[in-house]
């Protein structure tokens, strides 16, 4: 895909988010990583409903601005996945309410904070981590999103809201209303014992659709 279409995608994706509620005002950030080892990512003070594909900023393979705006503050969050996933082509960070209550809850286990609830889920976002609450823009949670030594494609940051790399940029938006959905559905269930998938349906997903899940396996916890 050329830049030029490149460009627009973000644009139309960040606007669908946007309209949909799932990431407000100028919060939320979207980068794609280019072909030349560059990236495009959103600038700061942007909201993702009201993008200028022109003004895009454009980064070297380094993370310095080239073109267009200056880039978020959250250049570090994108660079840490980029350099941890060596599939990821696309990053995703949005301030979804469903999983930024989530990712508040004091008994959520940080390697894996949603137990397997759909196979959707699994598919398209595997486990998901908690990662502490850093300020947003503070580039030491790129060194937590770098000591996951890549095993996770989609994360929480504490507070502040998910992050999610994909192999496209509609894989990663895709995986990110996943996970949005399924915080949604978890604070929906809490307390009232539904079913989970059970580790033999897990197995199942990982056989057929090549899931591939960290070492920790998501807590399932006992139902009637």
């Amino acid at each position: 895909m050329s830049e030029i279409k490149i460009r627009e995608e973000i644009c139309r994706l960040g606007r669908s988010l946007f309209e949909r509620g799932l990431t407000p005002g100028s919060s939320g950030n979207i980068s794609v990583k280019l072909d030349d080892g560059g990236w495009l990512v959103t600038p700061t003070n942007a909201s993702l409903g009201f993008l200028d594909p022109a003004r895009l900023s454009r980064l070297d393979a380094a993370g310095w601005l080239l073109s267009g705006d200056a880039p978020t503050k959250e250049v570090p969050l994108h660079s840490a996945l980029y350099e941890t996933r060596g599939v990821a082509r696309a990053v995703v960070h949005l301030h979804s309410t469903h999983s930024v209550a989530l990712s508040m809850l004091p008994d959520i286990d940080p390697r894996a904070a949603l137990p397997p609830m759909t196979a959707y889920y699994l598919m398209k976002c595997g486990a998901t981590a908690l990662v502490p609450y850093y300020r947003p823009g503070d580039p030491a949670v790129a060194d937590a999103i770098k000591g996951l030594a890549g095993k996770y494609s989609s994360v929480l940051l504490a507070n502040h809201g998910p992050v999610v790399s994909g192999d496209t940029l509609e894989a990663a938006v895709f995986a990110v209303e996943e996970l949005e959905e399924t915080a949604k559905l978890y604070l929906l269930l809490r307390g009232l014992n539904p079913r989970y998938l059970t580790p033999a349906q897990i197995e199942d997903l990982t056989k057929v659709f090549g899931v591939t899940l960290p070492e920790h396996m998501p807590h399932i916890p006992a139902s009637s």
